[in-house]
């Protein structure tokens, strides 16, 4: 970090994953493909923390995103012999276990003694429910208002969403691999920037610019031409697609590009579709460090494949902290037949009917049952006409209750379709359709100060 850091000096943060199961190849492709300074990982969503808390209730050492060890295997080069910092919130449920996964890879790749961690806790409310439900915390659902003890014995996870603050004393002290949990997304690109820069926490404005730079990055190449809109057919090279990397200035400016050489497209418009990813209110964008007002975001192009963003402001933040909780909800399960031509939907529509009447027949009883007819009316809703001459039609349909037994006895009752109901199935999709858990979602607020997060550093 620069003390007085110089006006033209650019840092370079790298995206090189947008959520648990992006393209393993993008993290060595950011650090092998040109200069960079950080590469910022981003590895969690809401459903992925009650995933990992499955995965460590089954074994204690467990708890994190394992694709992470692999990431880091392939950029340890980088990290050892040209000081590229890593900082991911692969942590999950359990940062201090990744990190030991971490370091054992290291001792293994010969590298163990150029690694210094920085491992973020404190997000992690779980431990604390009850304690934070005696003190007066209700964590209320933010859209219904309900306490959480209505669900509180049903609880499978809870995480506060941390900001950027921690993460830049991770870099303060020494750290070159920094490993959380549940941060914001955003938080990745912000903390090195603050850090490296010198932002103070009550200079809204470099603040501001700091999360719009991360709310870019944050969804990996849907930045730089993946996922994208605007004459989708003329993105160059998608299988070669070259990730995001924001530019910064001390000033708050940055600028979006991606290495020469790579596929995928950093425009105009890319830039603005990502912006409105899950934006909310356009004049406040919250975050632990602070408000942004996206309506004041500045765009140009600045050359091929670069796009300049500049004039953001920001204000405050607010006195709480979003948690994000999981609650088991009951059972489900999904199954799908294909019906072929001619009159492919009017089939699928009469096996539907027969099977809702043979589970009628049976007594069971569900919270939902839900038919799409994939190919006519699944994405878009029931349009006039649409599958009279469809040439063929997925049946896809699906139950939810509270009863793993009825559920259970659904997944036998699709098969027989085949043989016993309407003709031309051509597809029996994956078998007899498995029996999962619902994971269902809490969102709610805590007050700030309820939550300390904590720092350690392992070398």
């Amino acid at each position: 970090m620069s003390d007085t850091p110089s006006q033209d000096r650019v840092v370079r943060v790298a995206s090189g994953q947008g959520f648990w199961g992006d393209w393993l190849e993008a993290p060595r492709r950011q650090v092998e493909g040109g200069p960079v300074d950080y590469l910022m990982l981003d590895y969690l969503a809401e459903v992925t923390m009650s995933i990992v808390q499955k995965q460590k209730e089954r074994d204690p050492n467990m708890g994190y995103a394992r694709d992470f060890i692999g990431a880091m295997e392939s950029v340890f080069p980088a990290v050892a012999e040209r000081g590229v910092k890593v900082i991911a919130n692969a942590g999950g449920v359990n940062p201090v276990a990744c990190a030991h996964a971490v370091l054992a890879a290291a001792d293994k790749a010969g590298v163990r003694d150029r690694i210094r961690i920085g491992v973020v806790t404190g997000d992690d409310l779980l431990p604390r429910l009850d304690a934070l439900l005696a003190e007066g915390h209700e964590l209320k659902h933010m859209e219904t208002g309900e306490p959480l003890s209505t669900v509180r014995d049903r609880v499978l996870s809870a995480n506060a969403y941390i900001g950027s603050t921690p993460i830049v004393e991770a870099l303060a002290r020494g750290a070159n691999v920094v490993i959380t949990g549940r941060s914001t997304d955003t938080a990745l690109t912000m903390a090195p920037l603050r850090h490296e820069f010198g932002w103070a926490a009550d200079d809204w404005n470099k603040m501001a610019a700091g999360i719009v730079a991360g709310h870019i990055l944050e969804c990996g190449a849907q930045a730089s031409g993946g996922n994208c809109l605007h004459e989708w057919r003329d993105i160059p090279d998608l299988a070669n697609v070259g990730y995001p990397i924001a530019e910064a200035k001390a000033d708050g400016s940055f600028v979006i590009t991606k290495h020469p050489g790579t596929g995928g497209r950093v425009s105009v418009p890319s830039v603005t579709e990502q912006l409105v990813y899950e934006m909310g209110d356009p004049h406040a964008y919250i975050t632990p460090d602070v408000v942004a007002d996206f309506t004041s975001i500045q765009l140009a192009a600045d050359g091929e494949n670069r796009v300049r963003v500049h004039g953001i402001t920001g204000g405050p933040a607010t006195p709480f902290l979003k948690v994000s909780i999981a609650y088991r909800a009951g059972w489900k399960a999904v199954g799908t037949l294909v019906y072929a031509w001619p009159d492919a939907l009017e089939k699928a529509q009469l096996a539907d009917r027969v099977l809702r009447e043979r589970l009628h027949n049976l007594g069971l009883s569900f919270d939902t049952i839900l038919t799409e007819y994939v190919g006519v009316s699944a994405t878009h809703g029931a349009m006039a006409g649409s599958g009279e001459h469809a040439p063929e039609v997925q049946l896809r349909i699906g139950v939810r209750g509270p009863d793993r037994a009825s559920v259970e006895r659904f997944t036998r009752e699709l098969a027989p379709l085949v043989l016993n109901g309407p003709p031309s199935v051509t597809g029996f999709a994956g078998g007899r359709p498995k029996v999962e858990e619902i994971v269902a979602y809490w969102p709610a607020l805590i007050d700030k100060r309820a939550v300390t997060t904590h720092v350690d550093i392992l070398e």
